[in-house]
């Protein structure tokens, strides 16, 4: 199934699925060197980003979360792709320097995507395309 959204970041990643039901900082919630979640606490703590496609409602924190997500991208530890509900401006500009392709606006809750389903995100036209079924509203 192809869900058109926005596009923010260019480019085309593909990946398994890894869904936040919670908002993520990336700024000392990501290990930049390993690309694992460390905020306690969070619902995806010792998962691990990498050549994943990412899916969580926004970002939250601090501006140098931007840098981070580069550094992450630098270090080959990125995610492959990220998905959100809404985009801001700490996670959009990370994704565009790191290179990270990124969409939005996909006119639904990213936790009705599946865990572990192949996707992928075309950044330029703005869309996702998902092989799996939508889960359930919660």
């Amino acid at each position: 199934m192809i869900i058109a959204g926005r596009g923010i970041a260019r480019g085309v990643g593909s990946g398994e699925l890894l869904v936040s039901t919670a908002p993520i900082s990336f700024l000392s919630g990501v290990d930049p060197e390993t690309g694992i979640i460390v905020e306690k606490g969070h619902p995806l703590c010792g998962m691990s980003v990498a050549g994943k496609v990412l899916a969580f409602p926004h970002g939250k924190g601090s501006t140098v979360g931007s840098y981070i997500l580069y550094a992450l991208s630098r270090n080959g530890h990125a995610p492959a792709a990220i998905v959100n509900e809404e985009a801001e401006p700490i996670i959009a500009t990370g994704a565009i320097i790191g290179k990270i392709p990124m969409i939005d606006r996909i006119g639904l809750p990213v936790t009705r995507l599946k865990n572990g389903t192949s996707a992928t995100v075309d950044g330029g036209a703005g869309t996702l395309a998902y092989d799996g079924e939508l889960l359930p509203c919660i």
